[in-house]
């Protein structure tokens, strides 16, 4: 059996690598393909920037989709060779994730198009959530929670005793279809410079492919689990790899949108099928910390432009913080508070100016690429994009830190 396993993962990375090839030919021959339908756009930080085309992260969606067709029956094979009863329950999971990463690729695809309005991007994500989530609840998945021994003995006191396991059933649902709505924009909202959407991606999916070997090697139990993560991730990283080499700077290609709701449908499926839903949020650091730093924008506490990438500055080739400006007065309470203690916290750029002799406020944008730039100063693209990423790393190393040391400090066993 383990030596099926084995091959099966090696048919995995075979297919994968195929899929790497297949992605750079394909975004080669199609490029101009795109221009000439008009489905191109122009790069913001640039000078002189011509046509570019977009959205090409559909062709690495298609190449994955394909990828995964093709190997779709491979996992199986042990199962049609022998007496043993056939895993439905597997088989409809590995299933359940297609569907729910296809829908999302045509959700992204027509964002690109359409250019879709907020509430809907929510409400279709959440509605790609229900293939995943109901294969996990007609397969009988957990949705325990292990309650750390210091927070039991916090409560007791004023509870009663306290078990070491708390299920909390629907609750669960909620989270794991919020973790993939979040996953699928969070991607979405942290971009706006070259190769930065496909670069956090590889990092992330690289990150959770280790996590998924080292439990692989801790724990046979669960082996299934992190496998099929596995088998959806790698074709995934290598034809993100594949469009990275077009995207990174300077950029002969676009992601699109199609390529953000794929990539954090991808990885946040992965993550439940892999039962890891919790270790997922400690990869995803940079993206829940740029999302908590835009609520005040994205909820119009502090107002928003269209547009929230950094400035470009053609005389010296760098980017700068962007801002949003508007009268000191026309702000309500939620927002002065806001700015003011983000202010004092070295985290905003604030400054006051008259304009037709009234008092104005200017802020810098409230992302963490503008916030990356309040701290090292104007800096060429890809000197921005390289900094974001390392981040994106040093997080990635800090959550297995956290994941495999600060846990057993808190709990009993750690799995």
């Amino acid at each position: 059996m383990v030596d099926l396993d084995v091959l099966t993962l090696a048919e995995s990375a075979f297919i994968s690598v195929l899929g790497y090839f297949i992605c750079r030919h394909l975004i080669r021959e199609y490029t101009p393909v795109f221009i000439q339908r008009n489905m191109a756009g122009r790069d913001l930080c640039k000078k002189n920037s011509g046509p570019i085309p977009e959205p090409m992260g559909i062709i690495c969606a298609i190449v994955w989709m394909t990828c995964q067709s093709i190997f779709l029956p491979l996992p199986f094979l042990q199962w049609t060779m022998s007496e043993q009863e056939f895993p439905h329950a597997k088989f409809y999971g590995f299933l359940s994730a297609q569907l729910s990463i296809s829908s999302a690729v045509m959700l992204g695809f027509v964002d690109d198009m359409l250019d879709l309005r907020w509430r809907h991007k929510l409400l279709f994500p959440t509605l790609s959530t229900l293939p995943v989530l109901m294969i996990y609840y007609l397969s009988g998945n957990s949705t325990t929670v292990i309650l750390p021994p210091l927070l039991r003995s916090i409560v007791s006191p004023y509870l009663g005793e306290v078990p070491g396991c708390l299920d909390i059933s629907f609750f669960y649902y909620i989270y794991m279809g919020m973790l993939i709505v979040f996953s699928t924009n969070s991607i979405n909202i942290y971009a706006g410079v070259n190769g930065l959407e496909v670069g956090q991606s590889i990092v992330v999916a690289a990150s959770v492919l280790l996590f998924n070997f080292i439990q692989l090697y801790r724990m046979e139990t669960e082996a299934w689990c992190h496998s099929i993560s596995i088998y959806i991730l790698l074709p995934f990283l290598t034809t993100s790899i594949a469009l990275y080499s077009f995207n990174q700077y300077p950029a002969r290609v676009f992601v699109g949108d199609t390529y953000c709701y794929w990539a954090g449908m991808t990885l946040a499926v992965a993550a439940i099928l892999g039962h890891f839903s919790k270790t997922m949020i400690l990869f995803l650091v940079p993206q829940v910390a740029n999302f908590l730093y835009s609520i005040p924008q994205l909820f119009k506490l502090v107002p928003c432009p269209r547009h929230r990438l950094p400035k470009y500055d053609p005389e010296s080739d760098k980017l700068g913080m962007s801002y949003a400006e508007f009268k000191s007065g026309s702000l309500n309470a939620g927002g002065r508070m806001v700015i003011s203690v983000l202010s004092s916290l070295r985290l905003m750029h604030r400054e006051e100016f008259k304009k037709d002799g009234e008092k104005w406020t200017r802020v810098n944008n409230m992302t963490v690429i503008n916030l990356m730039l309040l701290f090292v100063g104007p800096v060429h693209e890809a000197t921005l994009t390289n900094c974001l990423l390392l981040l994106q790393l040093v997080f990635s190393v800090f959550g297995f830190a956290i994941r495999f040391g600060l846990a057993s400090m808190i709990y009993n066993v750690v799995n």
